[in-house]
C-alpha cells in the first residue's frame, strides 16, 4: 500500500447532484427549485424570525422592563454546602479556590455566602459578599468570615 493508490471505502462517498446543467440530466429546467416565489431567486435569504410577511412574533411581543447594566451577580453558596466540604475534606479555611474545586462555583463567579443551614465547625472563610445572617452564624461559632 501506497499514499498514491488510497482510496475510500467501496460506497462511503457519493458523486454530488449536479444541478443546472440542462434538461437532459434530469436536473435542469427550474433546478430543483421549483417555480417562481423568492426561494427560487439566486441570493436568496430568509431573515430570522420571517413568517412568511406575518407580523414576526418578536415584533408582536411588546417591549418591557429594562436591565441595571451596573447589576452586580453573585454566586450564593449556603452554610449547609460549606459545611458538607468541612465534614468531607477536614479543612478548616475555605476559600474561593476550594469552593471552585467542589464544584459550587465555576472560577469567574462572584461567590457570596448565605445563611441557610446550620454551621457547626470553627471556620475562616474568605468570599466576596456575606448576608447579615450568614456572617453572624459564621462569628457565633468563632470563625473569621473574610471579604477578599
Amino acid at each position: 500500500m501506497k499514499l498514491n493508490n488510497l482510496r475510500p471505502a467501496k460506497g462511503s462517498t457519493k458523486s454530488t447532484k449536479r444541478i443546472g446543467r440542462g434538461q437532459g440530466s434530469g436536473f435542469g429546467g427550474t433546478s430543483t427549485r421549483g417555480h417562481k416565489g423568492a426561494k427560487s431567486r439566486s441570493g436568496y435569504s430568509r431573515k430570522i424570525g420571517f413568517e412568511g410577511g406575518q407580523m414576526p412574533l418578536q415584533r408582536r411581543v411588546p417591549k418591557f422592563g429594562f436591565t441595571n447594566i451596573n447589576r452586580v451577580e453573585y454566586k450564593g453558596i449556603n452554610l449547609d454546602s460549606i459545611q458538607s466540604i468541612v465534614d468531607n475534606k477536614k479543612v478548616t479555611e475555605i476559600t474561593k479556590e476550594i469552593i471552585v474545586a467542589n464544584g459550587l462555583a465555576s472560577k469567574n463567579d462572584l461567590i457570596k455566602i448565605l445563611g441557610r443551614g446550620e454551621l457547626s465547625a470553627k471556620v475562616t472563610i474568605k468570599a466576596n459578599a456575606f448576608s447579615a445572617s450568614a456572617k453572624s452564624a459564621i462569628e457565633d461559632k468563632g470563625g473569621i468570615a473574610e471579604v477578599i
